[in-house]
């Protein structure tokens, strides 16, 4: 390998090589948290405000397009994925100028992606919808909201890579404070859009894209202007064919897991919809909350991704796996508490986005059902991003879709055909594939990783 220089005294990337293990995951991952936090809040908060301010119908309308947007910016996070593997290896390689061309190519081609969903989305929508089987009361709402979102979905994207870019290098605490000012102005144009200018489900959607625009706007400043080991330099932005093969080696196996999830997870969305408007609300309600329960372990997962590449960079691949153990038990911990707080306070937490008592019934049904076994998704998560760290990521997705996907879709057709229709049997398909991927996973990682060979880098 080559290396061009030294990474600067004065800096804010962070070497996660070195120190005390559990100490490097919690200073990555808990700015992180926080940081997803405000960002779930973006949707969360136009679910609050459509289903007190608008009605049951329109927050059905947002629900049912989550799984929409999801498989759009799963896939593209896939690829964000790749990009942090490969920048996190140079930086743990030190190796400044590989890590430099890496951005570089990065940036270009998420500028590329972003028109490519941009048109692909809008034009995607209605055929989308009727595939959920969208019921008509509130197939024209959720149309008008998809449209809108998928139209600004490039600001979005843009953050969400170059937030990457800084995760790789261990920054985390810049695009949380970058978060944290977007979401509260997110807050603020939604009641504007809906209290005063009576603008609906459209306006709840327009203070969500300009609010992702604007952090966009911020993290390309920041990455212009620094002078650290990740600047972005415009005069240099061009495609890499090499390295860009080696971003979709580990991203595009992650992104096509996740977009087959995501789109799976629209056939559950339709079985949801047998039972109505009321049924639909209640599970957009879950959804929700479930986001929310899942942050510590996502942030976990990303922080097992930067910490085992920028180890397998420096040659620790000792340090890698006792990092990936120590990260999935402070996962299961963190979680298993707020597990029980919510499922204890399930009621008034489900009723912070609607006042219909039907609706509230069905989320608590869904939240007290399914919570308890997302312990198993968060060894599911972690050791994805483990593995994603190592450059594995064909393992991760041949086992999630059989999981998430093949056996979640067998167990609700037979489940609906021989057993019972009802909302609980069908929203338990979730921890049917979780707790499958979980038996599944642990077994791989241990016979596939006990001995692992020495990660090779190419050099410039």
């Amino acid at each position: 390998m080559s290396v061009s220089a030294a990474a600067p005294k004065k800096t804010t990337v962070r070497d996660m090589t070195e120190g005390s293990i559990v100490k490097q995951i919690i200073l990555f991952a808990l700015p992180l948290m926080l940081g997803n936090v405000f960002q779930m809040l973006y949707n969360t908060v136009d679910s609050i405000v459509v289903g007190n301010y608008v009605g049951t119908q329109a927050l059905a309308a947002v629900g049912s397009t989550t799984m929409i947007v999801n498989m759009m910016v799963f896939f593209f996070n896939g690829f964000s994925t790749g990009a942090g593997v490969v920048i996190a290896n140079y930086f743990g390689a030190r190796d400044m100028k590989m890590l430099h061309k890496t951005i570089e190519t990065t940036m270009a081609t998420t500028f590329l992606l972003s028109l490519l969903f941009t048109v692909a989305g809008v034009a995607a929508v209605r055929p989308m919808l009727r595939l959920m089987a969208t019921p008509e009361d509130v197939f024209e709402e959720a149309t008008i909201y998809l449209q809108i979102y998928i139209g600004g979905i490039s600001g979005l994207l843009v953050y969400n890579m170059g937030s990457g870019i800084l995760r790789a290098v261990g920054d985390t605490m810049r695009p949380l404070y970058f978060l944290i000012l977007t979401s509260v102005l997110n807050i603020l144009l939604d009641l504007v859009f809906v209290l005063v200018l009576h603008s609906g489900i459209a306006g709840v959607a327009w203070a969500t894209i300009i609010s992702q625009f604007i952090s966009a706007f911020l993290i390309l400043l920041l990455l212009s202007r620094s002078s650290d080991i990740y600047r972005l330099t415009w005069n240099d932005l061009k495609i890499d064919r090499a390295i860009l093969g080696r971003i979709f080696a580990v991203g595009l196996p992650a992104g096509i897991q996740s977009v087959i999830t995501a789109f799976s997870n629209i056939f559950v969305q339709s079985y949801v919809n047998f039972f109505g408007s009321s049924c639909m609300a209640g599970w957009s309600c879950y959804n929700k909350l479930d986001q929310f329960i899942m942050l510590p372990m996502q942030s976990m997962a990303m922080a097992a991704t930067t910490f085992v590449s920028q180890n397998i960079g420096a040659g620790k691949q000792q340090r890698a796996n006792k990092g990936t153990i120590t990260t999935v038990s402070m996962s299961v911990g963190v979680t298993a508490v707020i597990v029980v707080v919510l499922c204890l306070f399930a009621v008034p937490a489900v009723g912070l986005f609607t006042p219909d008592d039907s609706v509230i019934e069905y989320g608590v049904l869904f939240v007290r059902a399914n919570s308890f076994f997302l312990l198993f998704n968060c060894v599911n998560q972690v050791l994805a991003g483990a593995l994603r760290g190592r450059g594995d990521s064909r393992g991760p997705m041949i086992i999630m879709l059989l999981s998430f996907v093949g056996i979640r879709q067998v167990y609700l057709f037979l489940i609906t055909r021989f057993v019972a229709n009802t909302p609980f049997l069908v929203g338990f398909g979730y921890p049917v594939g979780w707790t499958t991927c979980c038996i599944i996973e642990v077994t791989y990682f241990f016979l596939r990783w006990r001995n692992p060979k020495p990660a090779s880098l190419p050099s410039a």
